[in-house]
């Protein structure tokens, strides 16, 4: 094969006049120019290790304090008191070393050692300094003395051209509550979720357990706080995460979509060379820290930026009892699946990025090789999709050596997996509805065999350039994959573009060498357990029901003028959408992040509280307009209370996850803590907010607006519900349930199912 003669870099033959060595001068160039590549990465990781290391200071002011300090001495003062004198006469030097030259050195030294010192008092500051919240709990636009003295502080010690990870040694750790304020904080979240006679039951579960063992595990935690950067994150990643033994295929991935209104090119293979080059362009910013540190919209508070840490060459690697994240460094390729075959596809020649027409002349290269898989390789990808124990078996077993282990290696070490499909989605045809139902479905599993569920994300390509995303969820939450999706989809339209063909601009090397065609041995007992995997995850995918849809009545625009959260609006009409279809209220999540803190990943919200049950049992009750309208403002009040409880630390469900955790190490029972953890979400919600509105010329192209994403039920009899507000008047809904739960509807069900639901909804008015 031509490509398998590239990759050598000297072929040699045994002849009788002796060795016949023959040198591939292209080739050692390759090696030679990938060397330099690759210790260029290593200096500016190095370079910015050092400038995030000092932050807020600079490299550059160690010169300052050194010239400083070398002036005060020729102007005969002692700005050290004495110590320069002191590190002079302990200084180990050489007799040919001056005394005025030992002074100098001395001087030096001292310079360091107080600059270091002030940089660690700036970083202590500016910790101490982010670990106040009060601002978050104050009336908006009626900000206190304090909290205006406490913004002009972070910003003098904020320094000045941050890079990606400069605050991440200065962020606080997200502290431990105490018990009581948990449990009252819990019993407070169930209370119009029981009876009376339920509620007096759960109280003296919890003063059981606070009274118990309660302190004993709270102890523990507390060290842990001390010790680790964040008591909850890696128990979170590896317990709700990693050590699930069932399918991440729709119960743990989630996906986001393309424009909505408008599909750049209709080429599949222009679509992938723009923006995938798109991706590796922010990788190239992600390895030279350029991308901004996230804040707090309109604030100077920055979030942590731990996660993005793995948005590339990551995988998840199943385990027998626990599955692992694997990290590499770097990755000049990514792999391709297309008709059941997989290509690695370097991006990378002689150390240049290929152009985004490069990158398209290799795509098409992919879609008309005629080739056909090889033997079982068609569905491999199902083993990702199956339950995770029979997976980790199968990669034990079929995949730890030979061809299988290369062609797995290559897979998994790839920057990213892109699977190129034959079917056209997006919003088309005579139904808009139903065809945006079939995108979402097709992003969240596809055909089940034609995503690889363990990469960190996978790019789908579809026939007629319409694109999307899914994700791996264990090595991060969705907001990180969202910046980078804004990016590509960004830099893909309005930065590099399409020529009047619709492919991209620029012109081709025709010399790359051919995508590189993956090989496989598959026995034919692997071929069983790839037909199980698929067998599993074709059921889970066909129970899954999915209605996605754009409400364009009104959106933040007009809920704003109301003096209310839109985020805490759409909760409210969340609950009151629940409680018309079942007659009661349910435990609800909504998402809510905690990257105000080292390392933070996500808390609880609970949405369902005693505030929004009395609003809607009041407007479904008849009540008078103006008592309703108190209890809604009163219920988004309290709703806005609790996500700001969340994200500064003093949420429920982490706090009480981690005492669940360490009373298991001890091999102490709490019936309490049991029962908590066993409460099933039935509406689980999310928000995706646009991160770089900057990205987005919302008023001049209206129509460039992605749809978000979505994920599926967490609850067999629950929801899962997506949404992200999107401008002043738009706000796109992704609702997920599942065909076999009688008491779950989305538009996506039958039509008789629908219209039943729908002729009980008018009796109810």
């Amino acid at each position: 094969m031509a490509e398998a003669h590239q990759a050598v870099a000297f072929q040699f033959t045994v002849t009788p006049e002796g060795i016949d060595l023959r040198l591939s001068h292209q080739a050692l160039s390759e090696i030679y120019l990938s060397g330099v590549r690759s210790w260029k990465k290593r200096l500016t990781r190095l370079k910015n290790s050092v400038i995030t290391g000092v932050y807020p200071a600079s490299p550059s002011s160690w010169l300052f304090v050194v010239i400083a300090i070398l002036a005060t001495m020729y102007t005969r003062s002692d700005p050290s008191m004495g110590l320069i004198a002191k590190i002079q006469e302990h200084l180990p030097v050489s007799e040919s070393m001056s005394t005025q030259c030992q002074a100098v050195v001395s001087a030096v030294l001292f310079s360091t050692m107080l600059w270091l010192l002030l940089i660690f008092t700036m970083r202590l500051c500016l910790k101490q300094l982010l670990s106040y919240h009060r601002w978050m709990f104050e009336q908006h636009a009626k900000m206190s003395t304090t909290t205006k003295i406490w913004v002009a502080l972070v910003r003098i010690f904020s320094g000045r051209k941050p890079l990606l990870y400069s605050y991440q040694g200065s962020l606080p750790n997200l502290p431990v509550p105490t018990i009581k304020d948990t449990v009252k904080r819990y019993l407070e979240s169930v209370r119009p979720l029981m009876d009376d006679t339920g509620y007096e039951r759960m109280t003296k579960l919890a003063a059981e357990f606070e009274s118990s063992v309660g302190n004993r595990l709270q102890w523990y935690l507390k060290l842990k706080s001390l010790w680790a950067a964040n008591y909850v994150s890696d128990w979170w990643e590896e317990y709700v995460y990693l050590r699930g033994r069932g399918p991440i295929m729709v119960n743990s991935n989630y996906y986001g979509m393309d424009f909505l209104y408008v599909t750049p090119t209709p080429i599949q293979s222009a679509r992938a060379g723009n923006s995938i080059h798109a991706f590796f362009l922010y990788r190239r910013k992600l390895n030279r820290e350029e991308i901004k540190p996230s804040r707090i919209p309109g604030t100077v508070i920055p979030l942590c930026a731990a996660q993005c840490e793995r948005i590339f060459n990551t995988t998840r690697t199943p385990g027998e009892e626990t599955d692992t994240v694997q990290h590499w460094q770097d990755s000049d390729y990514i792999v391709v699946y297309h008709r059941g075959r997989y290509f690695r596809l370097k991006v990378y020649q002689a150390a240049r990025l290929l152009s985004p027409r490069e990158i398209e002349f290799q795509i098409q290269r992919i879609l008309d090789d005629p080739s056909p898989p090889s033997k079982g390789e068609a569905n491999l990808g199902a083993l990702t999709a199956g339950d995770r124990i029979p997976w980790a078996k199968a990669r034990t077993k079929y995949f730890s050596s030979g061809v299988n282990k290369r062609s797995l290696d290559c897979i998994e070490k790839a920057a990213f997996f892109v699977s190129l499909d034959d079917d056209e989605q997006g919003m088309m045809g005579d139904d808009p509805a139903a065809s945006l139902d079939r995108y979402a479905k097709s992003l969240l599993h596809g055909k089940c065999y034609d995503r690889w569920f363990d990469k960190s994300f996978t790019v789908i390509y579809y026939k007629n350039g319409k694109n999307g995303i899914n994700a791996e969820h264990s090595w991060a939450d969705a907001p990180v994959l969202a910046h980078l999706w804004e990016y590509t989809l960004a830099t893909d339209s309005f930065q590099l573009g399409y020529n009047a063909e619709g492919h991209c601009k620029g012109n081709v090397d025709s010399s790359l060498p051919r995508p590189q065609k993956l090989n496989w041995e598959i026995p034919p007992e692997c071929e069983v357990q790839i037909s199980q995997s698929l067998a599993v995850a074709q059921a889970i995918a066909d129970d899954i029901d999915f209605h996605v849809f754009s409400f364009r009545d009104f959106g933040k625009g007009k809920v704003k003028k109301c003096r209310v959260s839109p985020d805490a609006f759409i909760q409210m009409a969340l609950q009151m959408a629940y409680f018309r279809s079942r007659k009661t209220f349910c435990l609800t999540y909504e998402a809510s992040m905690t990257r105000l803190f080292r390392e933070g990943r996500t808390e609880t919200v609970r949405s369902c509280s005693n505030e929004s049950s009395a609003f809607v049992r009041a407007l479904e009750g008849g009540e008078a307009a103006d008592v309703c309208r108190r209890l809604f403002h009163s219920a988004s009040e309290k709703h806005q209370l609790l996500y700001r409880c969340a994200m500064t630390g003093a949420g429920i469900d982490r706090h009480l996850f981690c005492l669940y955790v360490v009373s298991k190490y001890l091999g102490l029972e709490s019936p309490f803590l049991k029962e908590v953890l066993s409460e099933p979400w039935r509406l689980s919600t999310s928000q995706t907010p646009i991160q770089q509105v900057e990205l987005f010329d919302m008023v001049n192209y209206p129509e460039y607006i992605s749809c978000g994403g979505g994920f599926g039920p967490v609850a067999d009899d629950g929801y899962g519900v997506s949404y992200s507000i999107v401008g002043e008047n738009m706000i796109n809904f992704h609702i997920s349930c599942k065909h076999s739960c009688p008491e779950t509807v989305s538009e996506g069900k039958t039509l008789n199912k629908s219209k039943r639901r729908q002729s009980e909804f008018e009796k109810q008015h």
